[in-house]
Protein backbone atom coordinates (compact mmCIF):
# COMPACT_ATOMS: atom_id res chain seq x y z
CA UNK A 1 0.00 0.00 0.00
CA UNK A 2 1.31 3.23 -1.06
CA UNK A 3 1.84 6.53 2.01
CA UNK A 4 -0.45 8.83 -1.01
CA UNK A 5 -3.14 5.36 -0.45
CA UNK A 6 -2.76 5.52 3.09
CA UNK A 7 -3.41 9.36 3.56
CA UNK A 8 -6.79 8.90 1.27
CA UNK A 9 -7.85 6.10 3.31
CA UNK A 10 -7.27 8.24 6.45
CA UNK A 11 -9.11 10.70 4.91
CA UNK A 12 -11.58 8.09 4.31
CA UNK A 13 -12.38 7.35 7.55
CA UNK A 14 -12.18 10.93 8.53
CA UNK A 15 -15.13 12.21 6.48
CA UNK A 16 -17.20 8.74 7.24
CA UNK A 17 -16.95 9.86 10.65
CA UNK A 18 -18.06 13.26 10.13
CA UNK A 19 -20.96 12.09 8.07
CA UNK A 20 -22.18 9.36 10.66
CA UNK A 21 -21.67 12.75 12.93
CA UNK A 22 -24.03 14.44 10.95
CA UNK A 23 -26.18 11.50 10.75
CA UNK A 24 -26.51 11.74 14.70
CA UNK A 25 -27.27 15.38 15.07
CA UNK A 26 -30.31 14.87 12.49
CA UNK A 27 -31.27 11.82 14.52
CA UNK A 28 -31.14 13.63 17.84
CA UNK A 29 -32.38 17.09 16.34
CA UNK A 30 -35.46 15.49 14.96
CA UNK A 31 -36.46 14.45 18.39
CA UNK A 32 -36.03 17.52 20.32
CA UNK A 33 -38.28 18.99 17.23
CA UNK A 34 -40.80 16.44 18.35
CA UNK A 35 -40.77 17.58 22.08
CA UNK A 36 -40.81 21.11 20.92
CA UNK A 37 -42.46 21.73 17.81
CA UNK A 38 -40.59 24.13 16.53
CA UNK A 39 -40.08 25.87 13.25
CA UNK A 40 -36.03 26.69 14.31
CA UNK A 41 -35.48 23.04 15.08
CA UNK A 42 -36.97 21.50 12.07
CA UNK A 43 -34.90 23.85 9.89
CA UNK A 44 -32.06 22.30 11.47
CA UNK A 45 -32.87 19.21 10.76
CA UNK A 46 -33.40 19.83 7.50
CA UNK A 47 -30.25 21.94 7.36
CA UNK A 48 -28.05 19.09 8.57
CA UNK A 49 -29.84 16.78 5.77
CA UNK A 50 -28.65 19.23 2.98
CA UNK A 51 -25.06 18.74 5.03
CA UNK A 52 -25.09 15.08 4.56
CA UNK A 53 -26.04 15.27 1.01
CA UNK A 54 -23.14 17.34 0.33
CA UNK A 55 -20.96 15.10 2.81
CA UNK A 56 -22.13 11.74 0.40
CA UNK A 57 -21.00 13.81 -2.76
CA UNK A 58 -17.77 14.50 -1.06
CA UNK A 59 -16.95 11.08 0.05
CA UNK A 60 -18.34 9.44 -3.44
CA UNK A 61 -15.93 11.99 -5.14
CA UNK A 62 -12.78 10.53 -2.52
CA UNK A 63 -13.83 6.91 -3.21
CA UNK A 64 -13.71 7.04 -7.49
CA UNK A 65 -10.48 8.43 -7.14
CA UNK A 66 -9.17 5.85 -4.78
CA UNK A 67 -10.55 3.43 -7.19
CA UNK A 68 -9.49 4.96 -10.14
CA UNK A 69 -5.92 6.17 -9.20
CA UNK A 70 -4.83 3.43 -6.46
CA UNK A 71 -6.71 0.79 -7.96
CA UNK A 72 -6.96 -1.16 -4.75
CA UNK A 73 -7.10 -4.39 -4.89
CA UNK A 74 -8.63 -7.38 -1.90
CA UNK A 75 -9.79 -5.87 1.43
CA UNK A 76 -8.66 -1.81 0.38
CA UNK A 77 -11.22 -2.81 -2.89
CA UNK A 78 -13.66 -3.93 -0.14
CA UNK A 79 -13.01 -1.01 1.45
CA UNK A 80 -13.75 1.49 -0.88
CA UNK A 81 -16.40 -0.36 -2.51
CA UNK A 82 -18.21 -0.70 1.09
CA UNK A 83 -17.95 3.29 1.57
CA UNK A 84 -19.92 3.84 -1.62
CA UNK A 85 -22.74 1.70 -0.45
CA UNK A 86 -22.17 3.02 3.41
CA UNK A 87 -22.60 6.44 2.38
CA UNK A 88 -25.93 5.54 0.15
CA UNK A 89 -27.57 4.36 3.42
CA UNK A 90 -26.30 7.38 5.85
CA UNK A 91 -27.99 10.09 3.32
CA UNK A 92 -31.60 7.89 3.91
CA UNK A 93 -31.12 7.98 7.45
CA UNK A 94 -30.60 11.95 6.69
CA UNK A 95 -33.78 12.37 4.45
CA UNK A 96 -35.94 10.33 6.93
CA UNK A 97 -34.58 12.51 9.83
CA UNK A 98 -35.74 15.32 7.84
CA UNK A 99 -39.40 13.27 7.09
CA UNK A 100 -39.40 13.22 10.85
CA UNK A 101 -38.95 16.63 11.85
CA UNK A 102 -41.40 17.41 8.86
CA UNK A 103 -44.23 15.85 11.07
CA UNK A 104 -43.26 17.47 14.24
CA UNK A 105 -44.70 20.62 12.62
CA UNK A 106 -48.26 18.93 12.24
CA UNK A 107 -48.37 16.84 15.56
CA UNK A 108 -50.35 18.10 18.31
CA UNK A 109 -48.89 17.36 21.78
CA UNK A 110 -51.49 15.91 24.49
CA UNK A 111 -50.94 16.19 28.24
CA UNK A 112 -48.98 12.58 27.97
CA UNK A 113 -45.99 14.42 25.52
CA UNK A 114 -44.08 12.43 23.05
CA UNK A 115 -44.23 8.86 23.79
CA UNK A 116 -41.17 7.60 25.77
CA UNK A 117 -40.97 4.30 23.69
CA UNK A 118 -40.38 6.63 20.59
CA UNK A 119 -37.53 8.36 22.35
CA UNK A 120 -36.02 5.70 23.17
CA UNK A 121 -35.88 4.18 19.74
CA UNK A 122 -34.24 7.75 18.45
CA UNK A 123 -31.49 6.73 21.29
CA UNK A 124 -30.69 3.00 20.26
CA UNK A 125 -31.10 4.21 16.19
CA UNK A 126 -28.17 7.05 17.30
CA UNK A 127 -26.33 4.12 19.05
CA UNK A 128 -26.63 2.16 15.75
CA UNK A 129 -25.43 4.44 13.60
CA UNK A 130 -22.22 5.54 15.78
CA UNK A 131 -21.02 1.71 16.68
CA UNK A 132 -21.64 0.94 12.49
CA UNK A 133 -19.40 4.13 11.29
CA UNK A 134 -16.69 3.56 14.09
CA UNK A 135 -16.88 -0.70 13.39
CA UNK A 136 -16.05 0.33 9.66
CA UNK A 137 -13.28 2.52 11.06
CA UNK A 138 -11.73 0.24 13.18
CA UNK A 139 -12.91 -2.81 11.18
CA UNK A 140 -14.24 -4.24 14.19
CA UNK A 141 -16.67 -7.06 13.43
CA UNK A 142 -17.84 -7.56 16.62
CA UNK A 143 -19.19 -4.20 16.85
CA UNK A 144 -20.72 -4.38 13.64
CA UNK A 145 -22.65 -7.66 14.85
CA UNK A 146 -23.72 -6.00 17.50
CA UNK A 147 -25.45 -3.32 15.46
CA UNK A 148 -27.60 -6.48 13.29
CA UNK A 149 -28.25 -7.82 16.94
CA UNK A 150 -29.62 -4.23 18.10
CA UNK A 151 -32.12 -3.93 15.60
CA UNK A 152 -34.51 -6.61 17.26
CA UNK A 153 -34.21 -4.28 20.01
CA UNK A 154 -35.58 -1.24 17.52
CA UNK A 155 -38.17 -3.54 15.96
CA UNK A 156 -39.41 -4.78 19.48
CA UNK A 157 -39.95 -0.96 20.63
CA UNK A 158 -41.41 0.08 17.32
CA UNK A 159 -44.52 -3.08 18.74
CA UNK A 160 -43.98 -1.30 21.77
CA UNK A 161 -45.24 2.40 20.51
CA UNK A 162 -47.88 0.89 17.96
CA UNK A 163 -49.50 -0.99 21.91
CA UNK A 164 -48.96 2.80 23.50
CA UNK A 165 -50.72 4.61 20.27
CA UNK A 166 -53.80 2.01 20.51
CA UNK A 167 -53.77 2.51 23.97
CA UNK A 168 -53.75 6.11 23.54
CA UNK A 169 -56.17 6.32 20.72
CA UNK A 170 -58.47 4.53 22.60
CA UNK A 171 -58.95 6.69 25.47
CA UNK A 172 -58.33 10.60 24.09
CA UNK A 173 -55.49 11.18 21.82
CA UNK A 174 -56.14 12.54 18.16
CA UNK A 175 -56.53 10.12 15.69
CA UNK A 176 -54.53 12.40 13.17
CA UNK A 177 -51.78 12.75 15.95
CA UNK A 178 -51.34 8.99 16.76
CA UNK A 179 -51.01 8.28 12.46
CA UNK A 180 -48.62 11.18 12.41
CA UNK A 181 -46.32 9.22 15.52
CA UNK A 182 -47.26 5.85 14.18
CA UNK A 183 -45.23 7.52 11.17
CA UNK A 184 -42.50 8.79 13.64
CA UNK A 185 -41.82 5.35 14.91
CA UNK A 186 -41.97 3.71 11.38
CA UNK A 187 -38.83 6.37 10.40
CA UNK A 188 -36.87 5.81 13.31
CA UNK A 189 -37.43 1.69 12.64
CA UNK A 190 -36.22 2.52 8.90
CA UNK A 191 -33.33 4.37 10.14
CA UNK A 192 -32.44 1.28 12.29
CA UNK A 193 -32.46 -1.01 9.11
CA UNK A 194 -30.21 1.73 7.47
CA UNK A 195 -27.52 1.30 10.25
CA UNK A 196 -28.03 -2.63 10.12
CA UNK A 197 -27.65 -1.85 6.10
CA UNK A 198 -24.39 -0.02 7.13
CA UNK A 199 -22.90 -2.84 9.67
CA UNK A 200 -23.49 -5.34 6.84
CA UNK A 201 -21.35 -3.72 4.39
CA UNK A 202 -18.66 -3.03 7.27
CA UNK A 203 -18.85 -7.23 8.05
CA UNK A 204 -18.49 -7.35 3.83
CA UNK A 205 -14.96 -5.09 3.96
CA UNK A 206 -14.15 -7.27 6.47
CA UNK A 207 -14.89 -10.72 5.69
CA UNK A 208 -15.41 -10.58 1.99
CA UNK A 209 -18.60 -12.04 2.66
CA UNK A 210 -22.43 -10.31 2.59
CA UNK A 211 -25.57 -11.00 4.30
CA UNK A 212 -28.91 -11.02 2.86
CA UNK A 213 -31.53 -8.13 2.59
CA UNK A 214 -33.32 -10.22 5.72
CA UNK A 215 -30.61 -9.26 8.23
CA UNK A 216 -30.24 -12.80 8.96
CA UNK A 217 -27.81 -14.60 10.70
CA UNK A 218 -25.63 -16.67 8.68
CA UNK A 219 -27.57 -16.05 5.44
CA UNK A 220 -25.15 -15.28 2.91
CA UNK A 221 -25.56 -14.41 -0.84
CA UNK A 222 -21.93 -13.75 -2.19
CA UNK A 223 -18.33 -14.31 -1.08
CA UNK A 224 -15.11 -12.69 -2.48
Amino acid sequence: MSRLFERQLEELHMQMIDMGELCEKAISLCVRALQRQGEEIAEQVFETDREIDEKEREIENLCLRLLLHQHPVARDLRAVSSALKMISDMERIGDQAADIADLSLYIRQDGDGLPAEIVRMAQDTVEMVTDSVEAFVKADLALCRKVIRDDDRVDQEFNQVKKRLADLLCSHMDAMSALDLLMTAKYFERIGDHAVNIAEWVEYSITGEHRSNEHQAGALNFKI
